[in-house]
């Protein structure tokens, strides 16, 4: 387990760290910042171990929830103490991010000693390291409807200053459609991701709506993917747990140890709805947006919903 002193170091020098908000650059084809590039050979040239779990998804997007049940199924009853003393985002570095004077999030992998390993990415399929594909990890990717997908970024953009400036909801509408958000288009994203998985047997792909209507069943496709025998009472200890309201309260999930986000403009865990779009959506962004999607959604087979 990762020393108690590194999330203490991690900690003291992101308080004391000025943040400047990036600008967005093309990177191989994909809108990104320096902030997720500056460190990409070493990102690149990651040595994943073969009972790695990679967690992907298209910024908010469930993340962090997906992420804190797999800590809960793994070490929640081993290691329960991991709960209450080392925030989530020790628990399950994040690989590609790179701000000065702290660790990496290679480098904090690179100290996880459990078994598996939990790691996150928001990188497309096409920027994932190799070294995944040849141990021939098990990988979850988490998509979430565009609309809500959306608005949860916007607000994520606004209390995040390593983050690029938002700018106010109309232009934030125009520049998703575009795909010029950090991580590129959702379309993209979310289609790369699930082509792949006509491929390779080992990616566990997973909807947000599926888990807010019905966490307990999504809790078993997991672990039947993963190979996991957790009991029923377990299994729906680790769904109260990872209740959306018990996390938001919940210091060592909920990012507030975070100096570069700013809960006085947001909190990292807003809502957790489906269908809060509509209070962001004009009727004419929606018709706007509708028309879009049938454009740009190409593959039939892939398909979401933007209520429940």
């Amino acid at each position: 387990m990762l020393r108690p002193l590194l999330f203490n170091f991690i900690f003291l020098k992101m308080e004391s760290l000025e943040v400047v908000r990036p600008e967005l650059v093309d990177f191989k084809g994909v809108w990104m910042t320096h902030y997720f590039t500056d460190n990409w050979e070493n990102v690149q040239n990651f040595q994943a171990r073969p009972d790695d779990i990679l967690i992907a998804t298209y910024p908010k997007a469930g993340t962090t929830w997906v992420s804190y049940i797999l800590d809960l199924l793994y070490f929640g009853q081993t290691s329960p103490e991991r709960q209450t003393s080392m925030p989530i985002y020790l628990r399950v570095p994040f690989l590609e991010i790179a701000i000065p004077t702290i660790p990496t999030g290679k480098e904090v992998a690179d100290e996880l000693s459990t078994s598996p390993r939990l790691i996150k990415t928001h990188f497309p399929v096409q920027f994932v390291p190799k070294s995944f594909w040849e141990q021939n990890c098990r990988m979850i990717y988490v998509a979430r409807n565009a609309k809500d997908n959306m608005v949860s970024y916007f607000h994520f953009d606004r209390m995040n200053s390593v983050q690029p400036v938002p700018g106010d909801w109309n232009n934030y509408f125009q520049r998703f459609l575009e795909g010029k958000n950090l991580y590129g288009s959702w379309y993209d994203h979310v289609g790369g991701w699930w082509e792949k998985t006509k491929t390779c047997s080992k990616i566990h792909y997973m909807f947000y709506e599926d888990m807010v209507e019905d966490t307990g069943r999504e809790i078993d496709k997991l672990c039947q993917f993963l190979g996991l025998s957790a009991e029923a009472e377990e299994k729906k200890r680790v769904a109260h747990q990872a209740q959306f309201d018990s996390m938001k309260k919940n210091s060592m999930a909920n990012y507030s140890t975070l100096p570069v986000l700013d809960f006085k403009i947001s909190p990292f865990m807003r809502k957790g709805k489906v269908g809060d779009w509509k209070n962001h959506f004009t009727v004419a962004q929606n018709e706007e947006f509708d028309e879009d999607y049938k454009k740009k959604m190409k593959d039939p087979t892939l398909q979401f919903r933007t209520e429940i």
